[in-house]
């Protein structure tokens, strides 16, 4: 099959195994030129070699750890991004790429954002709307499960307070709909038991903690929603670290064994990074505007 020829050849170069030690990459983008030939073969045909090489080195400035993480992981966790028509560690909060210690090696983990969670349920063509939300300590809230459920939420005009609730509602199609609640103290033990990343300095859950609480109750409300195996498969793909490149990234195993780790962010990264918001901030503020 052509996807396995890709793969290969691609894992290949990626272990240096096709590349002389003298001459072998050392950068990322060293890596991706290298690589270029089998990472076209299995990008989309509207996603060229050269934005991903910028995605890439984006990504790696941001957080200089993933240079260090094994390159068929790197390189697979992009492709799963691209492939899913996500952005990677962006102040958009598609999708991410975090760096792990997997079976005593750095490598890198792909995971879904909220707002890339949301992307992929309309593009599945079932949702008539999708959405979570944050109430906070003075807003009026209410909710009832059971036969006759309830939700209302009312948030306060002003002094709004802290943060108590998170809560996720889907409309289909069809007229179906469903919501989940879960508390601030819910979300935080689920994502100690269940997120490698939740104590590391690179995690969502660290710089963007609502947009993965929100992310959290969504994929739990999904639970009870009938799904396409197609949309299934996608949002599997989070918290995944792939040893292989193909055509279709989902159908590639995941490799996860964890080891904690802790890592430092250099102050200039993260003055580049804050700096990088605040310029997307404003240019959404703007087309909002217009």
């Amino acid at each position: 099959m052509a996807s396995s020829k890709v793969k290969n050849a691609l894992a290949k170069k990626a272990n240096g195994n096709e590349v002389q030690e003298s001459k072998k990459p050392k950068t990322i983008a060293q890596w991706i030129e290298a690589m270029k030939p089998e990472i076209e073969k299995a990008l989309p045909k509207h996603i060229s070699v050269d934005r991903i090489a910028r995605i890439a080195l984006s990504a790696s400035r941001v957080n200089p750890t993933l240079a260090e993480c094994t390159p068929i992981s790197f390189m697979a966790s992009l492709m799963q991004a691209s492939q899913l028509g996500l952005e990677v560690n962006t102040p958009l909060g598609q999708a991410y790429i975090i760096p792990y210690k997997n079976k005593g090696k750095l490598e890198a983990q792909f995971q879904l954002g909220y707002k890339g969670l949301v992307d992929l349920a309309y593009r599945s063509g079932q949702f008539k709307s999708i959405y979570a939300h944050v109430v906070y300590e003075n807003d009026e809230f209410e909710f009832e499960y059971g036969l006759e459920q309830k939700l209302i939420h009312k948030p306060a005009k002003s002094n709004r307070g802290n943060p108590i609730w998170y809560y996720a509602v889907y409309h289909l199609k069809n007229g179906g709909y469903g919501f989940e609640v879960m508390s601030v103290e819910d979300i935080k033990e689920h994502a100690k038991r269940y997120s490698q990343s939740f104590n590391s300095k690179y995690s969502p859950w660290q710089n963007n903690f609502d947009e993965m609480a929100k992310k959290t109750v969504l994929k739990r409300v999904l639970k009870y929603a009938p799904l396409s195996v197609e949309f299934m498969r996608e949002v599997a793909q989070d918290e995944t670290i792939k040893h292989e490149i193909s055509q279709d990234m989902t159908e590639v195993p995941s490799e996860n064994i964890f080891e904690n780790v802790e890592y430092e962010v250099k102050d200039d990264v993260k003055e580049d990074e804050e700096k990088n918001n605040e310029q997307l901030e404003g240019q959404m503020n703007l087309t909002d505007i217009s």
